[in-house]
């Protein structure tokens, strides 16, 4: 593509959580000094933490945690590319990328001057045995939809529920890092096991509700000794407390899942989990125009600083899922490494000053999951990074904040405004 623009060219590669909000952000603060374009295989972003919900209430996904990106975008004079992206040159500063709309489509190359890499991850499902035939997740659209229809429409027959992560295998990218005094990015064996807890609550209220059974038909299993450390230690130990007081079943230590059949979930190490419905999440694995890239870990998920640029090439920035120092993998520190990445470009177009630009990566993990029957667990913590916050919540307040927050996002346009995220954290921490 023929390049005659004179200012800065930024290029956002990914368009969900992390890099619709790097955009949106870089252009809240650089103004109009940059011109900003965002690539990416989809032309909506997936509003990922309600799918559960829609599954759990019996609403079709589909049609609803969907937002269109092309005019949200263009609101703010960012360009879309629709494309896949097939090779990253960092030295002569291009990307060669393949238009979808059609097939057939020639590879084309984007110049530019300052790069953010919000590529997200590749759910490996497609590397466990059996996961097409018998598996189910809450991970996407045609899933979710898929397992309500499962639950609500005559699949699901009263069996056994399992309900836990694969092994992910995490690389070196975040060594030595330190968010907080004394603290690190941890290594951990699973990429994100909040849909696990949430999946086991909410399937014990439809157990009870819907199917005239228990919640001792379920199992939750985790290759950790604490399923979701990252959520506060104190925290998940109240939080398992309250599942085994209701029947829910915990294994822990568990082999990475070798297959998944008819009758359950086997093991690599031999041990299995009967279950009719098996609920899973995959390994988190790089794509592959990232994982060969001098800039890359040992798992090729991209190495930054905390303000989220890339050591040796300041023009690189990485966040979301794709980057090392993002665990676990979770939309909230997405929003939360934006931010910085908005902030350090208005910096190096002279638009903000140092003390304002460079206050680093402190992440939080920050969560709100259904269980059902109008309730939700709320939880804020950064103990697991070396922080000090751990707060666990339960009830219809977090609830409906969840619903709002999902309203106001949808509003705004991925725009939600400051002062709406610290009044949900009153309302969640004080007011109950």
């Amino acid at each position: 593509m023929t390049d005659t623009k004179t200012k800065p060219q930024v290029l956002v590669l990914g368009g969900n959580f992390a890099g619709l909000g790097a955009a949106q952000k870089i252009r809240q603060y650089a103004g109009d000094s940059v011109d900003i374009t965002v690539m990416d295989l989809r032309d909506y972003l997936l509003f990922v933490p309600n799918i559960p919900s829609d599954v759990m209430e019996n609403r079709n996904p589909e049609l609803r945690e969907r937002m269109q990106l092309r005019p949200v975008l263009a609101s703010d004079d960012i360009s879309f590319v629709l494309a896949r992206v097939e090779r990253i040159d960092i030295e002569s500063r291009t990307v060669q990328f393949r238009p979808v709309e059609r097939a057939g489509e020639e590879c084309q190359t984007l110049n530019y001057d300052i790069l953010v890499l919000a590529l997200g991850a590749h759910l490996a499902y497609d590397r466990i045995e059996g996961f097409a035939e018998h598996g189910h997740t809450v991970s996407d659209l045609f899933h979710g939809k898929k397992l309500r229809e499962y639950l609500f429409e005559g699949g699901y027959k009263g069996g056994p529920i399992a309900i836990g992560a694969a092994h992910f295998h995490q690389g070196d990218g975040a060594e030595g890092l330190e968010p907080y005094p004394g603290g690190s990015i941890p290594y951990a064996k699973a990429a994100c096991e909040g849909p696990v807890l949430e999946m086991s609550t909410a399937l014990a209220s439809y157990l009870k509700h819907e199917a005239n059974s228990s919640p001792d038909k379920i199992t939750i299993f985790t290759p950790e000794e604490y399923i979701a450390a990252d959520a506060g230690l104190n925290n998940v130990k109240a939080f398992l407390k309250m599942t085994g007081e209701m029947g829910i079943h915990y294994r822990n230590h568990m082999a990475d899942i070798k297959r998944l059949t008819a009758d359950g979930i086997e093991f690599a190490d031999g041990q299995s989990i009967e279950a009719e419905l098996k609920i899973v999440l995959p390994d988190w694995v790089a794509h592959p125009c990232l994982r060969d890239l001098p800039i890359a870990d040992s798992m090729g998920f991209i190495k930054t600083d905390l303000l989220m640029r890339v050591p040796g090439h300041s023009e690189i920035f990485a966040l979301g899922d794709c980057a090392a120092v993002t665990m676990p993998k979770i939309g909230g520190i997405g929003h939360q490494q934006a931010e910085i990445v908005g902030r350090q470009v208005a910096l190096d177009m002279g638009l903000m000053d140092a003390d304002e630009a460079n206050e680093p990566l402190q992440p939080v993990v920050f969560c709100i999951g259904d269980m059902g029957q109008g309730k939700a667990f709320y939880v804020r913590a950064s103990t697991w990074f070396g922080g000090r916050d751990e707060i666990l919540k339960m009830g219809r307040v977090p609830y409906q904040l969840k619903m709002s927050y999902r309203n106001l996002f949808f509003l705004t346009h991925g725009k939600t405004p400051g002062f709406g995220l610290n009044l949900a954290q009153f309302a969640a921490e004080k007011v109950f």
